[in-house]
């Protein structure tokens, strides 16, 4: 068992935090929320802290979980922020999904601290970090990630190192890429059958078990056809990560072109808004 202090106690972060005090880990929490860390230290017998310092103070690792870039270079780098009051040795495990740029300077900056640095963004979603059942995406080096590895565990049902520092962050985009364009599919296949008067859940139940089936044909396409979008990652966070995706694109010369479609009709969404609605909500702007 590990001394772990976690930063950001959103609705990913409360249930992975949670997580690593069910497995035994000591566990010392920081939320720009004071209330939420109390909140959560009380019932997990934790410790709440007012400060990513004070959290990160002899802990063996520590885990983040924020908004963007900026909120990680402040959770990171402030006074008083995490690097401050981190051991040599510790290790930082970054679950925010931030662009790579960002990522490899924190690394440097922590490896010139005598820290350990692994960018580790999730997917699964709110209902994944509730059952402790994340993919979950690494860079770093190899020993700081084979430290890590086990106490990530206590909410990863696949956990992976796929390369040097920043690696985890490309495959998180490959990730949002690939979920944009079968959202958008499903979306215009979903609204395409209303409109030709066919019962959409009869035809989801055949076709679902077929080559077009999916994740989110399985666990999104009976809440679409309800109009029912409350059910995990915000439209607001998927602009924000399509965005990233978008750059680091253009910054490596590669072409996505769906992706940049996609991003514009989530824009709609918001312009309709449905900036809090999940991702399934793009069918909103077919209707």
């Amino acid at each position: 068992m590990a001394k772990v202090a976690f930063l950001g106690l959103g609705v990913m972060g409360f249930p992975m935090a949670g997580h690593l005090a069910a497995k035994g880990h000591a566990v010392t929490v920081y939320n720009r929320t004071l209330s939420k860390a109390e909140a959560l230290a009380a019932k997990h017998a934790g410790r709440a802290a007012a400060t990513p310092a004070a959290a990160a103070e002899g802990a063996d690792f520590v885990m983040a979980c924020v908004g963007n870039d900026d909120d990680l270079r402040a959770v990171c780098l402030d006074e008083t922020g995490a690097f401050a009051g981190m051991k040599p040795g510790a290790i930082f495990v970054d679950h925010t999904t931030v662009s790579a740029r960002v990522t490899r300077e924190l690394s440097a900056l922590a490896a010139e601290r005598g820290l350990g640095f692994v960018d580790a963004p999730v997917s699964g979603g709110q209902a994944g970090a509730e059952n402790g059942v994340l993919s979950v995406m690494c860079g770093g080096a190899d020993h700081d990630y084979r430290l890590a590895e086990p106490v990530i565990a206590a909410y990863a049902r696949v956990c992976r190192l796929l390369g040097p520092s920043g690696a985890g962050q490309i495959a998180k985009m490959m990730n949002q890429i690939c979920i944009a364009g079968v959202v958008q599919g499903l979306s215009e296949a979903l609204a395409f059958g209303e409109k030709a008067g066919m019962d959409g859940a009869a035809v989801v139940e055949v076709i679902s078990q077929g080559a077009a089936g999916s994740w989110q044909m399985q666990n999104r396409a009976k809440t679409m056809l309800a109009g029912e979008f409350d059910f995990g990652f915000a439209v607001d966070w998927m602009r924000k990560d399509l965005g990233i995706c978008l750059a680091t694109a253009n910054q490596i010369g590669a072409s996505l072109p769906v992706t940049a479609l996609v991003d514009q009709f989530y824009k709609d969404v918001q312009n309709l808004g449905g900036g809090r609605n999940d991702t399934s909500s793009l069918i909103r702007r077919l209707r």
